[in-house]
């Protein structure tokens, strides 16, 4: 039987590192797959290489403001992430400098042996070692990439972003919804949470979700307070046939099921959708699962509601999601933006009159939500916008988060005392007779 690696751990998150900055694969990707280094690893080494991997992603820019003085050029992109790494273990966890410098010179001569890299790793991160933590903790929260961040400036601003980083730049709390409304202030009091003006329930960072009481038993699952809103926008829908469109991983769903709705959910990943029906079963509620595109899909009858929580840029999840500004580019959203149109336009062919559609994006981007909820009143006369201010006011957000049409704006800043919450937009429509 092989000896465990004792470098497994950060070999691991190293691993994760170079497949999102190099290969520019999502994290979650990369987590999921079968093969590789990550997956070989024992639970408890993948779980402290996600953790790692996560972390320092989400403090790069501040661990290449820590390493900057000691660096003339960047070095080859695997030995600058084993800096990276290193710096973070060093500056924001206090790790014992003998432990994490050895490390990090082990791993890159393994993988650049006979190179001089070792040697430049050693020297600058013995200088790391010797700066104050202060200088880590004073230092700004870091930035989002140019790439990803003037689009955001431009939509919001250089203070509302500022203020969206500094939320961010934290890992962020567990939030539960619970199956059971009545029982939500118990659960928030069993798992030593705090239930939200929402009616989420927040739990601190950092929670290992199998092992909370009530998961097994399905009497809550994880959803952030901001995706839970969406759902509640479409009011009552006991009775109801509904439509979750793009469905998975299925937080909506499960919130539909659990009030009283006939749920159809629909999603064009199997994979996903496997996810789903695994928390539809842990939960023991019901929904119709369906894998499909739903460009080519034909229902079989029209629907009471539809909610459309469409594909987007995301935008709005890095504090949850810190690989993303490192994938995506909020400059070219076409494509994107035109998938949205055409699943509006589908909702709205598959709706009865008189039902109700709520669209929503997990984005930061106007294109993605604002103008998309304009543009299909353009395109459909029949449709009329409805204003979503009792859910503002019903799930205590600030007036603020109310648009000019009677939408919902939430940014990553709203309740940033508490932790703060995803990005979204959300938009309700009547289809009228």
């Amino acid at each position: 039987m092989p000896k465990p690696d004792p470098h497994g751990a950060r070999a691991g998150a190293l691993a994760l590192l170079t497949g999102v900055l190099e290969d520019r694969v999502p994290l979650a990707e990369l987590v999921a797959r079968s093969s590789g280094p990550f997956s070989a690893l024992p639970p408890g080494d993948r779980a402290r290489a996600q953790r790692l991997a996560t972390e320092t992603l989400r403090h790069l820019r501040t661990c290449d403001q820590m390493l900057g003085p000691y660096l003339r050029l960047a070095p080859r992109l695997y030995v600058h992430n084993a800096l990276r790494l290193a710096t973070y273990e060093l500056m924001a966890l206090g790790e014992a400098s003998h432990g994490v410098v050895s490390a990090a010179v082990d791993l890159v001569r393994r993988a650049q042996p006979g190179s001089k890299a070792p040697g430049l790793v050693n020297a600058v991160l013995r200088k790391v070692a010797q700066r104050d933590r202060e200088d880590w903790t004073s230092a700004p929260p870091p930035s989002l990439p140019k790439a990803f961040r003037k689009p955001l400036v431009a939509a919001w601003g250089s203070k509302t972003v500022a203020a969206m980083e500094l939320v961010q730049a934290k890992m962020p709390p567990l939030d539960l919804s619970v199956k059971d409304s009545g029982k939500t202030e118990y659960w928030a009091e069993r798992l030593h949470g705090a239930v939200l003006a929402s009616g989420s329930v927040r739990l601190p960072a950092g929670q290992h979700v199998r092992g909370l009481e009530g998961y097994e038993q399905g009497t809550w699952w994880v959803q952030d307070a901001a995706a839970a809103l969406p759902a509640r926008c479409l009011g009552d829908v006991y009775g109801m046939r509904v439509m979750d469109l793009c469905a998975a991983p299925g937080g909506k769903t499960l919130q539909l099921a659990a009030a009283g709705a006939d749920v159809t959910a629909l999603d064009v990943s199997a994979q996903r959708m496997t996810r789903l029906s695994e928390n539809l079963s842990r939960t023991g509620l019901t929904a119709r699962c369906v894998v499909a595109d739903a460009l080519e899909y034909t229902p079989d009858a029209e629907f009471d509601a539809i909610l459309l929580d469409a594909p987007c840029s995301a935008s709005g999840t890095v504090r949850r999601h810190p690989d993303l500004p490192y994938l995506r580019d909020l400059t070219e959203l076409k494509e994107v933006t035109s998938l949205q149109a055409a699943l509006l336009d589908k909702a709205v062919e598959w709706l009865r009159p008189g039902g109700r559609l709520v669209y929503a994006t997990c984005s930061l981007m106007p294109e993605e939500g604002e103008a998309q909820a304009n543009a299909a009143l353009e395109r459909h006369p029949i449709l009329e916008q409805t204003t979503l201010a009792d859910v503002v006011s019903n799930n205590g957000l600030p007036a603020t988060c109310l648009t000019q049409d009677g939408g919902i704006r939430l940014r990553p800043d709203i309740w940033a005392e508490q932790g703060g919450m995803d990005g979204f937009f959300i938009a309700g429509f009547t289809k009228l007779s």
